[in-house]
């Protein structure tokens, strides 16, 4: 047995085993996939099986406001990229929190968005980035499922193991996905400057894109810390 490991890639009871094949137009039909969407399930995703269901009646642990039950999918690839559209079709059929196994070539990758009901809508459904672990082998250890009071508090540990960043005190799950996000972003802002300085001849303008650059820089920092 392989020995990479991660944390969110969890063994869970096999009482919660539910083991049935989605049909994909019964996800077209609950959330009305246009034809470039259709054509992205049909070109990328092999079979979708609704692996676990983590609920008060399979692991007797109580539901919570907003998350009533945990679904774990398992997404058998035909291709070794997904485009997050899928997920995000798949998350708004379904009126759960979702857990996605991405599968291709004997290896898996663990990914989930923070998905929360809309306040002023409850019938819709709030959704952060997409969160994921590298590509592990199949034969990886898998670890047990984290200890939690309740469904809410499951699913805040399983996503916080595929958070990227550790939370600050104090911090929620939204205000750390919503700095996670802001990151992502000073990133991109980081990458863009850096390259805008190495392509400048003028030595002046340099001077003025370290400087903003420096800025940057720290800020991102800050994010991090």
């Amino acid at each position: 047995m392989s020995q990479i490991t991660h944390p969110a890639f969890i063994s869970y009871p096999k009482q919660a085993t539910f083991g049935r094949i989605l049909p994909k137009n019964k996800i077209y039909e609950h959330s009305g996939a246009n034809t470039r969407l259709k054509d992205l399930f049909v070109a990328q995703v092999e079979q979708i099986v609704w692996q676990y269901k983590l609920a008060p009646e399979t692991i007797n642990l109580s539901a919570k406001p907003g998350v009533p039950e945990v679904q774990v999918f398992a997404i058998q690839l035909k291709t070794p990229e997904l485009n997050h559209d899928v997920l995000r079709c798949i998350d708004g059929a379904v009126q759960f929190p979702i857990v996605f196994e991405l599968g291709f070539g004997g290896r898996t990758q663990v990914i989930a968005s923070y998905k929360r009901p809309n306040e002023s809508d409850t019938s819709r459904w709030i959704l952060s980035d997409y969160f994921a672990t590298e590509w592990l082998p199949n034969d990886s250890q898998r670890t047990i499922m984290p200890l939690a009071l309740d469904l809410g508090g499951l699913y805040e540990q399983v996503l916080q193991r595929l958070i990227p960043l550790p939370a600050r005190q104090q911090e929620n799950l939204n205000d750390l996905c919503v700095r996670v996000e802001q990151v992502a972003a000073k990133q991109r802002e980081v990458e863009k400057t850096a390259s805008k300085l190495a392509k400048e001849k003028q030595f002046n303008r340099k001077v003025e894109i370290n400087t903003n650059l420096r800025k940057l820089k720290n800020e991102l920092e800050g994010l991090m810390q």
